[in-house]
């Protein structure tokens, strides 16, 4: 028996290989399935089972795209109500691949319908040696219960039998194999590593060390971070099938005069994927600023709107292709093409542009030591700006913009300020398709601003799935 683990990164997302001598299974894959074909082929594998622990809702699954491929038999939920052909489990049922019984849990919590499943090595021995457990239980956390409107004490109480009564019954040296690492908002507080024991997590997983359930609820209800947008559609594309790629219209690039006629339909937007740096000095108007080299499919999910068709603008076409796999991940898939020649050749034209002028840590000091009137909107997390800030800043962190700009004056000068210049990009992208006039970007964030010498390190920043940049405390 072979555990083989695929990791991706902008997403934190756990997929495995399980394989025997010629045949295996993909637990919990991604949309994009060549990674698991390549290593398949590589070990001299035929894939013959997909197993899904649940109805994803970070991602959009790759099970459609298997079966597509391979033929292979997709094991679901039962309680899941799955719209496709499939093998539908609950608890007790088991089946075999080769030497390996797998047999199946019911450990909702997570979600309603939520599996994992135990494997036994029948070759080595006939105790388990491993379980994949989907987004139940994380290395130093457990899966959040808070994804489903009204129903997050009644899932949190699931979980803790689940983890109580099922998990923790089984061997201390039982591999645990998690759907997600460090990153995912699936958990608060993933630790970094990868995979895990039973008996390790007994030991030291926070979580499974509060000592009652009402307690353990009420850890797991209060104070969670938000969840993106996309959380909420994912689950149930997933449940029905997600289209297949080859149906997808292919990325095309679109000539500058194509473009601009798009831009009159409102059924468009314009998602600029360049650096903060290149957004700020030239962009489309009303284009959103999400940087390819953020957390790209996180924010794309949280901020663009589902309904709408999306006109890319990158450097390359390359990158044009990378953002097209990772709107994909997250079940963005109205994507038209992406501006053929980039802002160069739409500046050469003489069609239209909009800058953001990025401020410097220098600057804004300036401003502030100088009660210079602007204001100062923090769009990090309420955590991070809890955690230290700049004094009279405004937290509204940056998927809340979309709303609350109606709090602020748009004729007022508006600093937008993050961790790094990223998410304050999307911010300022976002103020200035709601009209206001006089918007800036701090370039470096509030990292910038502290390595600067105008504000002191957050020991907290030196943890990168915590935050992603360092913070001032208040004045």
């Amino acid at each position: 028996m072979i555990v083989q683990q695929i990791f991706t990164s902008g997403i934190a997302h756990s997929s495995y290989l399980l394989g025997g001598n010629s045949a295996c299974a993909v637990v919990d894959p991604g949309r994009d399935i060549d990674i698991y074909m390549d290593a398949a082929a590589q070990m001299g594998w035929k894939i013959t089972h997909v197993l899904e622990t649940h109805l994803h809702a970070d991602f959009i699954s790759g099970h459609m795209e298997l079966l597509k491929r391979t033929g292979a038999s997709i094991v679901v939920p039962r309680s899941g109500n799955c719209n496709f052909d499939a093998i539908e489990v609950s608890e007790g049922d088991s089946f075999e691949i080769e030497d390996m019984t797998i047999e199946v849990l019911e450990t909702p919590g997570h979600t309603p319908e939520h599996l994992s499943y135990v494997v036994t090595d029948g070759s080595r021995g006939e105790l388990p040696v491993c379980v994949f457990c989907g987004d139940t239980l994380f290395v130093g956390d457990v899966g959040r219960p808070d994804l489903f409107p009204g129903k997050a004490n009644e899932l949190a109480s699931k979980l803790y039998d689940s983890l109580h009564g099922k998990l923790l019954e089984l061997p201390d040296f039982c591999e645990v194999y998690p759907a997600h690492g460090a990153g995912s908002l699936c958990g608060r507080a993933m630790a970094a590593k990868r995979s895990t024991t039973i008996g390790y997590e007994r030991l030291y997983n926070y979580a499974l060390n509060i000592g009652d359930r009402e307690s353990f609820i009420r850890s797991l209800t209060e104070n969670m971070p938000a969840a993106p947008d996309h959380f909420s559609r994912c689950s149930e594309v997933n449940r029905v099938g997600p289209e297949l790629i080859e149906a997808l219209p292919p990325l095309k690039a679109i000539p500058q005069d194509e473009f601009m006629r798009l831009l009159d339909d409102p059924e468009h937007i314009v998602l600029d994927v360049r650096c903060y740096e290149a957004f700020g000095g030239r962009h489309i108007p009303g284009a959103y600023s999400i940087d390819l080299n953020s957390n790209f499919a996180t924010f794309a999910g949280w901020l663009l709107p589902p309904d709408k068709n999306v006109l890319l603008v990158t450097d390359t076409p390359e990158n044009a292709s990378r953002a097209v796999i990772w709107l994909h991940r997250i079940g963005l898939d109205r994507i038209v093409g992406f501006l053929e020649g980039g802002m160069h050749a739409w500046a050469m034209s003489g069609l239209p542009t909009e800058h953001l002028c990025q401020v410097s840590s220098l600057e804004l000091d300036n401003m502030v030591r100088d009660n210079e009137d602007f204001v100062l909107v923090d769009v990090r997390a309420v955590s991070e700006f809890n955690g230290g800030h700049i004094q009279n800043a405004i937290n509204i962190p940056v998927h809340e913009l979309r709303y609350s700009y109606k709090e602020l004056d748009p004729d007022a000068k508006t600093v937008v300020i993050c961790g790094s210049g990223q998410r304050s990009s999307m911010g300022a992208s976002i103020l200035q398709q709601k009209g206001f006039s006089d918007v800036h970007n701090v370039s470096g964030g509030m990292t910038g601003y502290n390595a600067a010498g105008f504000g002191p390190d957050c020991p907290l920043c030196a943890l990168p799935w915590l935050s992603s940049g360092k913070e001032r405390k208040d004045d």
